[in-house]
């Protein structure tokens, strides 16, 4: 099965000590978002791309337009509104959200996790790691919930059938808890970038 991908970028990145907008925020020479873009290409379960932009996002939205993207430009309310608006606009289906920070995210991943989701059942998918591997890697943390006696938190990778959607919530849905280093890395901070920067820096050492 191959998914409609929706990349959520319309972050404005308040914590970074910078003003750039959060998805072109330069990880080792590149826009964060750029590392994001090429881990769904590489995924054989994604389709298509489509990149959700704000009016907090306008050079995204420019660059987006550059490099051939299909962008749609959201309200800019919160996170999941402007997914939601996404949704009922392009009338999507079976789709991929994912967040534009990740720059460490495979292709792999992202098979694995449409691999998960074909295999649930269930409407909805929310991608999580440990709360300890966040912990361990001193990442900032928003929101944590437990799962089987094990406190998680998500990433930013949801699957998601938008045929399903009720109102502004999502039906039940699978917690898929992945241990991967790299999905707990996302930029919110200096600290965070700096972080991903040194990961990147090593894997390409390997």
């Amino acid at each position: 099965m191959g998914v409609v991908a929706l990349v959520m970028a319309g972050g404005k990145g308040t914590r970074m000590k910078n003003a750039e907008e959060k998805p072109l925020i330069k990880v080792c020479g590149k826009p964060v978002i750029e590392y994001v873009l090429s881990a769904l290409k590489d995924a054989k379960k994604i389709d298509s791309i489509i990149v959700a932009t704000t009016n907090c996002t306008p050079k995204t939205t420019r660059l987006m337009n550059q490099l051939g993207f299909k962008v749609i430009e959201t309200p800019g309310k919160d996170y999941v509104s402007d997914m939601g608006y996404a949704v009922q606009t392009l009338k999507l289906g079976v789709f991929l959200a994912i967040a534009a920070d990740l720059p460490l995210v495979r292709g792999e991943m992202i098979d694995a996790v449409v691999e998960r989701y074909e295999r649930c059942g269930k409407p909805a998918l929310t991608v999580a790691v440990p709360l300890e591997t966040k912990t361990k890697l001193g990442m900032s943390i928003e929101y944590s919930f437990k799962m089987d006696d094990k406190d998680v938190v998500p990433v930013g990778i949801n699957v998601i059938d938008g045929h399903k959607r009720y109102g502004d919530e999502w039906l039940d849905q699978d917690i898929y808890v992945l241990n991967h280093e790299e999905l707990a890395v996302n930029i919110n901070t200096v600290q965070e970038l700096q972080l991903a920067e040194l990961m990147l820096a090593e894997k390409k050492q390997k």
